[in-house]
């Protein structure tokens, strides 16, 4: 075998343990939301407070995007991603070890900031090492493991809260994660010269780090995918985190049929990953962020006011679909806007990201004194399709 061959296959092999690394970063996001009503009678307390085990977990992660971007670009992407992964088992079994809600709000935070270390610092590495060309159905071929994760976490998460205890599965996922941190520090050692790319760089990790940014900031597109990126992370895991108390509340399914139910979001996002060379082809980046936006819209809106449950399951299908339709263009977007700070670039694009679903969250679980969660999926229906559709116009405007 030639060594190009053999470098090929290196990197391919390196680019489907990034995804079972990224299946145990989805859980992880995941697997607290069919949760919610379980912890809310175990400690007592409200639905709105209790979201906060959600909202610390996409806040830590917002927030150290801004230490592993940079971190990443200096030491080697795979290698801090390898090592990322064995401090998110440690941090998912601190998880299922708390005995009490603030103790778990702590742990939580610790879990977000771990996990940043996996999927932007994979998307960054992958737009190192894949043309431009390809990158697109790479990404959504790579982002199958968080689909399929996060999946899994709504369902595990809703089964143990009915049958077993909410603790079961952040062992399940501190154990995922050990395994695939070792095999990851291991084929580290074999990537190609080019695969494992260090930038070098003078002066103090701060200053470099304020550098970094506000070379990313600078550019006027970058604000664009950025500030689009935040409030469409608000507005989707609004709607996501309070979908199984939705179900549950609504229609008395048990948690573990929403959570189930929300495994349809993951199969629309699979489809969109299997589908992906077909999609960007005919309908191009202007047309997946147009009617992504529109069919995550209308998907919600049939979800808060469907007068049976069996009709949500299409719609959770769609909503899904939707999403990865939007989402995977401001993907592509993101590792392109800055391809000489790619890692810094990609962990701005994900610190917005999270920080968007943890403030959305927040406000979700603190408007809900006042509401129900059938007007607050629906609200974030409607503005998901305006971002859509603001968006494609951008994209229109930015490629004439």
């Amino acid at each position: 075998m030639s060594s190009g061959r053999s470098d090929n296959f290196v990197v391919r092999r390196a680019i489907i343990a990034l995804s079972a690394a990224a299946f145990g970063s989805g859980m992880s996001m995941r697997v607290a939301d069919p949760m919610l009503v379980r912890l809310s009678l175990d400690f007592s307390i409200s639905l709105g407070m209790v979201a906060w085990v959600v909202t610390v977990f996409g806040f830590a992660y917002g927030v150290s995007q801004l230490f592993f971007g940079p971190l990443g670009d200096r030491y080697g992407k795979y290698l801090v991603i390898a090592w990322g992964c064995i401090a998110c088992a440690a941090t998912a079994l601190v998880c299922g070890l708390m005995r009490d809600f603030p103790s778990l709000l702590v742990a939580r935070m610790l879990a977000g900031a771990t996990a940043a270390a996996v999927i932007p610092l994979s998307m960054a590495w992958i737009g190192d090492v894949v043309a431009y060309d390809d990158r697109q159905s790479v990404l959504a071929r790579f982002l199958v493991g968080q689909i399929l994760g996060l999946s899994t976490g709504a369902f595990v998460g809703g089964w143990c809260a009915d049958y077993l205890n909410w603790r079961a599965p952040f062992f399940l996922i501190a154990l995922w994660f050990f395994v695939i941190g070792l095999y990851l520090v291991r084929l580290n050692r074999s990537l190609p010269e080019h695969a494992r790319l260090l930038h070098k760089a003078n002066g103090s990790a701060f200053s470099r780090l304020v550098s970094e940014f506000r070379a990313v900031l600078s550019i006027d597109w970058a604000r664009t995918v950025l500030l689009t990126v935040f409030i469409e992370g608000a507005l989707v895991f609004v709607a996501l985190a309070f979908l199984p108390a939705h179900l549950h509340t609504v229609y008395k399914l048990s948690l573990a049929s929403s959570g189930a139910m929300v495994m349809l979001f993951g199969l629309g996002g699979l489809i969109f990953a299997l589908a992906s060379r077909v999609l960007v082809r005919q309908l191009r980046e202007t047309g997946l962020t147009r009617y992504g936006g529109l069919v995550m819209g209308l998907a919600l809106l049939v979800v808060a006011y469907s007068p049976q449950w069996w009709i949500t399951l299409p719609a959770c299908f769609f909503f899904g679909l939707g999403f990865y339709m939007l989402h995977n263009t401001l993907q592509i977007n993101a590792t392109q806007m800055a391809p000489e700070r790619r890692g810094a670039a990609v962990a701005a694009f994900a610190s917005c990201f999270f920080l968007g679903q943890s403030t959305g969250v927040a406000l979700g679980g603190a408007l809900l004194a006042f509401t129900n969660t059938e007007h607050l999926i629906a609200a974030a229906g409607l503005g998901v399709a305006l971002v859509g559709q603001h968006f494609s116009q951008r994209l229109v405007t930015k490629l004439a």
